[in-house]
Protein backbone atom coordinates (compact mmCIF):
# COMPACT_ATOMS: atom_id res chain seq x y z
CA UNK A 1 0.00 0.00 0.00
CA UNK A 2 1.44 3.07 -1.02
CA UNK A 3 2.05 5.84 1.72
CA UNK A 4 -0.95 8.45 0.98
CA UNK A 5 -3.96 8.66 2.97
CA UNK A 6 -7.01 10.07 1.17
CA UNK A 7 -8.80 12.60 3.02
CA UNK A 8 -12.48 12.72 1.84
CA UNK A 9 -14.54 15.60 3.53
CA UNK A 10 -18.09 14.27 3.56
CA UNK A 11 -20.80 16.62 4.59
CA UNK A 12 -24.36 15.02 4.10
CA UNK A 13 -22.45 12.90 1.30
CA UNK A 14 -25.16 9.75 2.19
CA UNK A 15 -25.59 9.69 -1.67
CA UNK A 16 -22.55 10.19 -3.19
CA UNK A 17 -20.44 8.57 -0.75
CA UNK A 18 -20.76 5.12 -1.64
CA UNK A 19 -20.47 5.31 -5.30
CA UNK A 20 -17.41 7.49 -5.10
CA UNK A 21 -15.67 4.47 -2.11
CA UNK A 22 -16.42 1.78 -4.80
CA UNK A 23 -14.31 3.61 -7.11
CA UNK A 24 -11.83 4.54 -4.93
CA UNK A 25 -11.32 0.43 -4.09
CA UNK A 26 -8.92 0.06 -6.77
CA UNK A 27 -6.46 2.72 -5.48
CA UNK A 28 -4.76 1.00 -2.64
CA UNK A 29 -3.81 4.26 -0.11
CA UNK A 30 -5.57 4.86 3.17
CA UNK A 31 -9.15 6.23 3.04
CA UNK A 32 -9.99 8.73 5.86
CA UNK A 33 -13.60 9.93 6.05
CA UNK A 34 -13.88 13.06 7.96
CA UNK A 35 -17.52 14.19 8.79
CA UNK A 36 -19.60 15.57 11.80
CA UNK A 37 -20.52 12.92 14.65
CA UNK A 38 -24.10 14.29 14.40
CA UNK A 39 -24.29 13.25 10.07
CA UNK A 40 -26.00 10.60 11.15
CA UNK A 41 -27.39 9.45 7.24
CA UNK A 42 -23.72 9.57 6.20
CA UNK A 43 -22.18 7.66 8.81
CA UNK A 44 -24.74 4.70 8.11
CA UNK A 45 -24.06 4.82 4.54
CA UNK A 46 -20.47 3.54 5.70
CA UNK A 47 -21.23 0.57 6.66
CA UNK A 48 -19.78 -2.58 4.72
CA UNK A 49 -16.78 -0.33 4.06
CA UNK A 50 -14.43 -1.35 6.55
CA UNK A 51 -11.47 -0.73 4.46
CA UNK A 52 -12.33 3.23 5.51
CA UNK A 53 -11.33 5.02 8.43
CA UNK A 54 -14.26 7.38 9.84
CA UNK A 55 -12.98 10.27 12.04
CA UNK A 56 -15.39 12.76 13.63
CA UNK A 57 -14.28 15.96 13.52
CA UNK A 58 -14.29 18.28 16.76
CA UNK A 59 -15.30 21.37 15.25
CA UNK A 60 -17.80 22.24 11.66
CA UNK A 61 -16.40 23.35 8.31
CA UNK A 62 -15.20 22.11 5.63
CA UNK A 63 -11.45 23.90 6.01
CA UNK A 64 -12.18 22.06 9.77
CA UNK A 65 -12.08 18.79 8.03
CA UNK A 66 -9.24 19.04 5.96
CA UNK A 67 -7.14 20.33 8.89
CA UNK A 68 -8.16 17.33 11.07
CA UNK A 69 -7.67 15.37 8.61
CA UNK A 70 -4.18 16.25 7.70
CA UNK A 71 -3.10 16.35 11.59
CA UNK A 72 -4.69 13.06 12.09
CA UNK A 73 -3.29 11.63 9.05
CA UNK A 74 -0.29 8.96 9.83
CA UNK A 75 1.01 8.37 6.42
CA UNK A 76 4.18 10.18 4.04
CA UNK A 77 1.54 11.91 2.17
CA UNK A 78 -1.86 12.92 1.98
CA UNK A 79 -4.81 14.26 -0.93
CA UNK A 80 -7.41 15.81 -0.43
CA UNK A 81 -10.32 14.72 -2.69
CA UNK A 82 -14.02 15.26 -2.21
CA UNK A 83 -16.96 12.58 -1.74
CA UNK A 84 -19.04 14.14 -4.20
CA UNK A 85 -16.93 12.50 -6.59
CA UNK A 86 -16.06 15.49 -9.13
CA UNK A 87 -12.35 14.92 -8.59
CA UNK A 88 -10.90 12.14 -10.36
CA UNK A 89 -9.06 9.89 -8.87
CA UNK A 90 -7.04 8.68 -11.96
CA UNK A 91 -4.95 12.21 -11.36
CA UNK A 92 -3.78 9.99 -7.96
CA UNK A 93 -0.62 7.95 -9.16
CA UNK A 94 0.51 11.67 -11.71
CA UNK A 95 -0.37 13.27 -8.61
CA UNK A 96 1.79 11.10 -6.06
CA UNK A 97 5.01 10.52 -8.66
CA UNK A 98 5.40 14.61 -8.95
CA UNK A 99 5.13 15.08 -5.58
CA UNK A 100 7.79 13.19 -4.68
CA UNK A 101 9.93 16.13 -5.78
CA UNK A 102 7.76 18.55 -3.91
CA UNK A 103 5.75 19.64 -0.83
CA UNK A 104 2.78 19.80 -2.47
CA UNK A 105 0.89 19.00 -6.31
CA UNK A 106 -1.92 21.47 -6.97
CA UNK A 107 -4.44 20.71 -9.68
CA UNK A 108 -5.78 22.63 -12.12
CA UNK A 109 -8.95 23.22 -14.48
CA UNK A 110 -7.53 26.06 -16.38
CA UNK A 111 -4.24 24.43 -17.17
CA UNK A 112 -3.77 23.42 -20.92
CA UNK A 113 -4.12 21.14 -22.35
CA UNK A 114 -5.62 18.53 -19.76
CA UNK A 115 -7.38 21.09 -17.83
CA UNK A 116 -11.44 22.04 -17.89
CA UNK A 117 -14.51 21.41 -15.92
CA UNK A 118 -17.95 19.96 -16.15
CA UNK A 119 -19.07 21.59 -12.79
CA UNK A 120 -18.09 25.17 -13.05
CA UNK A 121 -20.63 27.99 -13.87
CA UNK A 122 -20.22 31.27 -15.01
CA UNK A 123 -20.33 32.28 -11.85
CA UNK A 124 -17.63 30.33 -9.84
CA UNK A 125 -15.85 30.52 -13.01
CA UNK A 126 -15.33 34.53 -13.11
CA UNK A 127 -14.69 33.95 -8.94
CA UNK A 128 -12.01 31.38 -9.40
CA UNK A 129 -10.27 33.78 -12.29
CA UNK A 130 -10.64 36.51 -9.91
CA UNK A 131 -9.15 35.00 -6.77
CA UNK A 132 -6.51 33.47 -9.07
CA UNK A 133 -5.46 36.68 -9.80
CA UNK A 134 -5.21 38.23 -7.15
CA UNK A 135 -3.04 35.22 -5.79
CA UNK A 136 -1.17 35.55 -8.05
CA UNK A 137 -0.89 39.27 -8.17
CA UNK A 138 -0.50 39.95 -4.19
CA UNK A 139 1.72 36.55 -3.26
CA UNK A 140 3.28 35.71 -6.96
CA UNK A 141 2.11 32.43 -6.21
CA UNK A 142 2.69 30.85 -9.97
CA UNK A 143 -0.86 28.64 -9.87
CA UNK A 144 -3.70 28.89 -11.99
CA UNK A 145 -6.98 27.56 -9.92
CA UNK A 146 -6.47 29.06 -6.13
CA UNK A 147 -10.16 27.69 -5.03
CA UNK A 148 -9.52 24.43 -6.40
CA UNK A 149 -8.63 21.72 -3.23
CA UNK A 150 -7.76 18.69 -5.31
CA UNK A 151 -3.71 19.08 -3.41
CA UNK A 152 -1.57 16.14 -2.45
CA UNK A 153 1.13 16.84 -0.52
CA UNK A 154 3.91 15.74 2.40
CA UNK A 155 2.12 15.69 5.96
CA UNK A 156 4.35 16.98 7.58
CA UNK A 157 5.47 20.03 5.40
CA UNK A 158 1.71 20.77 5.64
CA UNK A 159 1.31 20.50 9.03
CA UNK A 160 4.02 22.72 9.98
CA UNK A 161 1.98 25.40 8.18
CA UNK A 162 -0.77 25.45 10.70
CA UNK A 163 -3.76 26.24 8.81
CA UNK A 164 -6.39 27.61 10.48
CA UNK A 165 -9.49 28.35 8.52
CA UNK A 166 -12.19 26.21 9.22
CA UNK A 167 -14.59 26.94 6.09
CA UNK A 168 -14.00 27.61 2.51
CA UNK A 169 -10.81 30.25 3.20
CA UNK A 170 -9.25 27.60 3.77
CA UNK A 171 -8.76 27.37 -0.37
CA UNK A 172 -6.40 30.18 0.15
CA UNK A 173 -4.90 30.14 3.11
CA UNK A 174 -2.97 26.48 1.98
CA UNK A 175 -1.65 27.75 -1.42
CA UNK A 176 -0.46 31.51 0.28
CA UNK A 177 0.96 30.06 3.50
CA UNK A 178 2.99 27.23 1.50
CA UNK A 179 4.42 30.47 -0.86
CA UNK A 180 4.96 32.06 2.78
CA UNK A 181 6.88 29.09 4.28
CA UNK A 182 9.18 28.57 1.21
CA UNK A 183 7.16 25.51 0.31
CA UNK A 184 8.34 23.70 -3.18
CA UNK A 185 5.26 23.29 -5.27
CA UNK A 186 3.44 23.02 -8.55
CA UNK A 187 0.31 22.90 -10.70
CA UNK A 188 -0.90 20.35 -13.05
CA UNK A 189 -3.81 19.97 -15.08
CA UNK A 190 -6.98 18.07 -14.27
CA UNK A 191 -10.74 17.71 -15.31
CA UNK A 192 -13.18 18.27 -12.62
CA UNK A 193 -16.26 15.89 -13.40
CA UNK A 194 -19.99 16.52 -12.58
CA UNK A 195 -21.05 15.96 -9.07
CA UNK A 196 -22.57 12.48 -8.37
CA UNK A 197 -25.45 14.67 -6.25
CA UNK A 198 -25.09 17.52 -8.60
CA UNK A 199 -25.52 20.18 -6.06
CA UNK A 200 -23.08 22.70 -5.04
CA UNK A 201 -22.60 23.17 -1.08
CA UNK A 202 -20.92 26.47 -1.42
CA UNK A 203 -22.62 29.87 -1.40
CA UNK A 204 -20.57 31.83 -3.93
CA UNK A 205 -21.14 35.43 -2.87
CA UNK A 206 -21.40 35.02 0.78
CA UNK A 207 -18.19 32.52 0.24
CA UNK A 208 -16.90 34.44 -1.81
CA UNK A 209 -17.19 37.58 -0.12
CA UNK A 210 -14.92 35.98 3.02
CA UNK A 211 -12.39 34.65 0.70
CA UNK A 212 -11.79 38.37 -0.49
CA UNK A 213 -11.53 39.30 3.17
CA UNK A 214 -9.32 36.05 3.90
CA UNK A 215 -6.71 37.23 1.14
CA UNK A 216 -6.76 41.17 1.75
CA UNK A 217 -5.79 39.82 5.69
CA UNK A 218 -3.49 37.40 5.03
CA UNK A 219 -1.87 40.32 2.26
CA UNK A 220 -1.50 42.54 5.07
CA UNK A 221 -0.21 39.73 7.52
CA UNK A 222 2.30 38.95 4.92
CA UNK A 223 3.41 42.58 4.94
CA UNK A 224 4.40 43.23 8.64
Amino acid sequence: MENLTLIIPAKNESESLPIFLNELKKYKYKKMIVLQKDDIKTIESLKGYDEVEIFEQNQLGYGNAIIEGINNAKTEYFCIINADGSMDPKYLPLMLDACRDYDLVFTSRYLRPGGGSDDDTFVTLLGNKIFSFLGNFLFNLGISDILFTYILGKTNSVKFLELKSNDFRLCVELPIKAKKFNLKYKDIPSYERVRIGGFKKVNALKDGFLILISIILLFFIKKK
